[in-house]
């Protein structure tokens, strides 16, 4: 967990570095502002990605290849009073297709989220969230084509009660002692293989723990080299209280946007994971948990609303 914990440090840092360029007034502006208005608001972001490569009778040898990318990321948040109720979905989906192989995912997610919180002193708020995460399409081990996920396999749904710190209308920390987590895995082939911590043979894993969220996210820098770049980073640690409560599992996204003119942006989005229940075959006959990493890098289209 050594690795782990150093890329949660430098999240820590780089997340601690972007609220410092915010100064105390301003912040005392967004408090005032976000405590009087009341009602929903909503928005969101569409963005999309195309590469394609066209070889023929190339010498220096390589295959053509398309690439296809898109992100929505959605959220609807309602105020009135005390109360502050949240609402965020997150689909990501990508393909790739090199040569004449066919198309293979290079990404593919849901993920919904609802957190209601009432204010308890200031900037905290007692709080309770559920998470639902799963993904659209089935997902295969190639050359054999044999699938190793689909929807609903895995999902995970997380639901936690604790106290969420919000000091402004960027950061969230919520911290939830009580916190269930189920892990299902709706296929008899993968069930049965004991696939993503399940018990063999059984579709359902449940553990209890403690919970930590981690979200950052803004859009309104005021720095001239930042003034065109927007950021949501989130990190979600739980430990289970009941097995191996030190192998904390780790999910930390960042999606980093920068708006090149009207119509173009380049984005940038890495997903880190690790799962103690989730084994990888990482040499022949050898499985064991290990850290996931992916990032999609890409220039194209993208809608704020």
């Amino acid at each position: 967990m050594t690795k782990q914990i150093k890329l949660l440090l430098l999240a820590f840092c780089i997340s601690t570095a972007l609220s410092a360029q915010v100064t105390e007034g301003e912040k005392k502006l967004r408090t005032v502002a976000a405590d009087t208005l009341e009602g929903w608001q909503t928005g969101g972001l569409f963005a999309f990605s195309l590469s394609q490569t066209s070889l023929s009778n190339w010498a220096a040898g390589g295959n053509s290849s398309v690439a296809v990318n898109g992100i929505v990321s959605l959220y609807a948040r309602h105020k009135k009073g005390k109360g502050v109720w949240e609402n965020y979905l997150d689909l990501g989906y990508g393909l790739l297709k090199e040569g004449k192989e066919k198309f293979r995912k290079t990404d593919d997610k849901i993920d919904l989220l609802s957190k209601y919180g009432n204010r308890a002193y200031r900037h905290w708020y007692y709080s309770a969230l559920v998470n639902f995460k799963t993904q659209m399409a089935p997902g295969y081990l190639f050359p054999k084509d044999s699938v190793i996920s689909e929807f609903l396999a895995p999902a995970y749904n997380l639901t936690a009660i604790g106290m969420d710190y919000k000091p402004d209308d960027y950061l969230s920390m919520f911290i939830a002692p009580l916190t269930s987590k189920l892990t299902i895995v709706n296929n008899d082939v993968l069930a049965a293989a004991g696939a993503f911590g399940v018990d063999p043979g059984k579709k359902t894993r449940h553990e209890i723990g403690g919970y930590l969220r981690f979200l950052y996210s803004r859009k309104d820098f005021t720095s001239e080299a930042l003034k065109n770049v927007s950021i949501i980073t989130k990190l979600d640690l739980f430990s289970n209280y009941r097995v191996k409560p030190g192998n904390v599992d780790v999910s930390w996204e960042t999606l980093i946007g920068m708006k090149v003119n009207k119509f173009l942006t380049v984005n940038l989005n890495t997903h880190l994971i690790y799962d103690d229940d989730v084994k990888i075959e990482f040499e022949p006959g050898k499985r064991g948990a290990r850290t996931q990493f992916k990032e999609i890098f890409g220039l194209g289209a993208s809608l704020r609303f």
